[in-house]
């Protein structure tokens, strides 16, 4: 059996300029920045994207699939419907949790009730610490209904380069830090066999040092299989939670999800733990094949295929456009 798993940034998907559903504070602040953006231009932008995700999968759309970018649960609800507008027939539930981020931008999944269970105590928001407010780490564990098998999914928005690429590193390697440190939790709680996915904007690509030297993330099988554990000995001792990333081994292949000045940038990634590398017969699933959505003719601009955004009304509006960056799929194979 497979689970087709997507993820996709979706370029600023807010709530109406005047949405009741919006904090006080966070009303003030993007007052100026959603200004002119209106629910006809909501519903555009929400009828083009939903037209792309209903494609995915052969055309029966995903099983489960990440978001991030988005205000709130409603313009999730409202992506939804416009998906079963479009001939998405799947009953899809929401996983999303409030975020502290300074424009109130979240993460969120959905997921085919018919295919997966989700409970209250199957979610967890993990804080990031730093000393402006960024997006959580978002963890679900999904419950196979079939074969009652467990996978958990997290998901990341790590802080953007706006402010330089190294002078805003630091953050970045405060979230992956923060990640290695609740992957090792995991372990420790649901023990090493807890099948794990991370998926999400990095902001940083798979050879940069927040995700190679602090997120523990590699391209080596090996390193991943053979990793060990330390030589204290607490009682609660786990290996070293080396990723394999499946996105590296498309960066010789003039492929990425975000082109900035010209230049393409494997921003959004899959990464899986070693139970999935090592011990798939053990914890029941094994990783297919990791792919960018990058050949949809019109989702992308020209040979180079560079994303065509939306954009907002007071910048380059294009409602023709999707989002400033392409979605990734991942196909998670589960064992007989």
């Amino acid at each position: 059996m497979n689970h087709f798993i997507a993820w996709w940034n979706l370029e600023n998907l807010f709530d109406i300029q005047n949405s009741k559903d919006r904090p006080e504070w966070l009303q003030t602040q993007l007052e100026s920045y959603l200004k002119g953006w209106t629910q006809t231009l909501l519903d555009k932008k929400l009828a083009n994207q939903a037209s792309i995700i209903n494609k995915l999968n052969n055309g029966a759309g995903p099983d489960i699939m990440g978001f991030c970018e988005i205000e709130n649960r409603k313009v999730i609800e409202e992506l939804i419907s416009a998906m079963k507008k479009a001939g998405n027939g799947r009953d899809y539930g929401i996983v999303h949790e409030e975020m502290n981020d300074d424009r109130g931008i979240d993460i969120a999944f959905i997921y085919d009730r018919k295919k997966y269970t989700v409970g209250k105590k199957d979610i967890f928001s993990a804080a990031v610490m730093k000393r402006t407010a960024t997006r959580d780490l978002l963890q679900a564990t999904f419950t196979v209904k079939k074969s009652k098998r467990q996978f958990i999914l997290i998901g990341n928005h790590w802080p953007a380069r706006s402010a330089g690429q190294y002078e805003s590193e630091p953050f970045r390697i405060i979230v992956a830090e923060t990640l290695a440190y609740w992957l090792q939790r995991i372990a420790q709680i649901k023990g090493e066999q807890m099948p794990v996915v991370c998926v999400g904007d990095f902001n940083d690509e798979p050879f940069n040092r927040s995700l190679a030297d602090y997120a523990n993330s590699t391209d080596s099988v090996q390193k991943v299989i053979n990793a060990s554990k330390p030589k204290t000995k607490k009682g609660n001792e786990v290996r070293t939670p080396y990723l394999l990333n499946l996105m590296w081994k498309m960066l010789g292949q003039n492929r990425g999800t975000f082109v900035f000045s010209g230049d393409k940038n494997m921003l959004d990634q899959f990464l899986v733990n070693r139970a999935i590398v090592a011990d798939s017969e053990v914890c029941g699933f094994r990783a297919g094949e990791a792919d960018i959505i990058d050949y949809i003719p019109e989702m992308v601009k020209g040979s180079y295929k560079s994303p065509r955004k939306f954009g907002k009304p007071s910048d380059d509006l294009d409602e023709t456009g999707y989002s400033d960056h392409l979605p990734i799929t991942f196909i998670l194979e589960e064992t007989e």
